[in-house]
C-alpha cells in the first residue's frame, strides 16, 4: 500500500518552483489512486499531539459514571461512549457497533443565525477532571484548521485552478475534532462477527487530518487495485484523506478515501490506541459546485450544500 499512499512535504510546496510542481503532481495522482496521503512539513508540533494524547488517556481512564456526565450523541460535543456509532452503516451495511469511545469537540464561533448556530456552532464541553484538555485541544484544533486551509489551497493548485475556491467557501467553517480511544482486547473481549474498531467507511467532509499510533489492529486503506492493506506509518507525518464532499467537488476525479480500523487482535491483546482526527469542512451554507470536465470526470453531479450533505451522513452512522 505504500506505493498507493505517497508522502508529500508541505515545506517543499511552500518553497515553490520545480519542487512544488512535483508535490502537486503527487497529490493529484495519490487522490486518484486511494484518496490518501502522508503529509510532512506541517505546523503541528509532535510534542503537542503527544500532550493531547496523554491528557485524553487520563479522561478515558475515568470511571464510566464520570464520563457519562459529558455524554453526547454523534455530531455533538462531549463523550460518545461505546455502542453509539457504527460507521459501516454509511455504506448500507448493518454491523455491530464500533469498538471505540470518542471525546468530540467542534466549531463553536456563532454566526448569528440561531438555527445554524444550534446545529453547527455549539459550545464545547470540557471535563472538570482533566482541565488541561481544553487548553491543549484548543491549540491543536487551531493548528489543524491552518493545515487544512493550506491543504485545500494545495489541492486547488494541484488541479491548475486559477484561484483557490475554498477561500470563499470556508470563511466560517464547521469542523469536528474527535479523539478516538480503541480499547484493548483484554478490555472489550472477543469482537462480534463483522465488528471493527471502526467499520469500513469514507469520511464526509473535505480533508481529514489523522495523527495515529501504529498498531497490530490499526488503520487499513482500500484501493480498487489491491483491496484492503495496512496503511503506512511515518513518525511525525499526518495521515490525510479526502472525504465525500471534496470527492463530489472533484466530480469523480478524486476518490473519497475508504478505510477501516481493525478489531483488537489476540496477537496484541493489550494494545490500546488513541487517534486524533480532525474533520475539515466548509461553511455550513457553502454551495459546492462539482468541477466541470475535463478536470471533473462526471458532468451529471448536482451542486450540494455542505451542511445538508454532512448532516445526512452523520445521521446514517448514529445508533439509537
Amino acid at each position: 500500500m505504500s506505493d498507493f499512499i505517497c508522502t508529500i512535504d508541505l515545506a517543499q510546496w511552500r518553497a515553490g518552483g520545480a519542487g512544488a510542481a512535483a508535490v502537486e503532481a503527487a497529490v493529484d495522482e495519490g487522490m486518484q489512486r486511494a484518496g490518501f496521503l502522508l503529509v510532512t512539513g506541517h505546523s503541528i508540533p509532535v510534542t503537542l499531539a503527544a500532550d493531547v494524547r496523554a491528557a485524553a488517556r487520563r479522561f478515558f481512564a475515568l470511571a464510566p459514571e464520570i464520563k457519562e456526565r459529558y455524554a453526547a450523541s454523534v455530531g455533538e460535543r462531549g463523550w460518545i461512549g461505546p455502542g453509539r456509532e457504527a460507521n459501516a452503516y454509511s455504506e448500507g451495511g448493518e454491523t455491530p457497533p464500533d469498538l471505540k469511545e470518542t471525546f468530540a469537540l467542534g466549531a463553536f464561533e456563532p454566526t448569528g443565525d440561531a438555527a445554524a448556530d444550534a446545529l453547527w456552532f455549539l459550545p464545547n464541553v470540557w471535563p472538570a477532571e482533566v482541565p488541561e484538555l481544553a487548553v491543549l485541544l484548543g491549540d491543536y484544533q487551531q493548528r489543524c484548521r491552518e493545515v487544512t486551509a493550506e491543504l485545500l489551497a494545495l489541492f486547488a493548485s494541484a488541479l491548475g485552478l486559477p484561484r483557490n475556491p475554498f477561500a470563499d467557501l470556508a470563511a466560517h467553517p464547521t469542523w469536528t475534532l474527535n479523539v478516538n480511544h480503541y480499547p484493548s482486547l483484554a478490555d472489550v473481549g472477543e469482537p462480534e462477527p463483522g465488528q471493527f474498531r471502526i467499520g469500513p467507511h469514507t469520511d464526509f467532509g473535505t480533508v481529514t487530518l489523522l495523527d495515529r499510533e501504529p498498531g497490530v489492529a490499526g488503520l487499513q486503506v482500500y484501493s480498487d487495485e489491491i483491496g484492503w492493506a495496512d496503511a503506512p506509518f511515518v513518525p511525525g507525518a499526518l495521515t490525510v484523506n479526502i472525504g465525500d464532499l471534496l470527492a463530489h467537488w472533484s466530480a469523480g476525479r478524486w476518490c473519497s478515501g475508504r478505510h477501516r480500523v481493525l478489531p483488537p487482535s489476540p496477537a496484541a491483546a493489550h494494545e490500546d490506541l488513541v487517534s486524533l482526527i480532525y474533520f475539515g469542512e466548509l461553511d455550513h451554507d457553502a454551495l459546492v459546485q462539482p468541477l466541470a470536465p475535463p478536470l471533473g470526470h462526471r458532468a451529471d453531479l448536482p451542486a450540494v450544500t455542505s451542511g445538508d450533505f454532512i448532516r445526512e451522513r452523520l445521521d446514517a452512522i448514529t445508533i439509537g
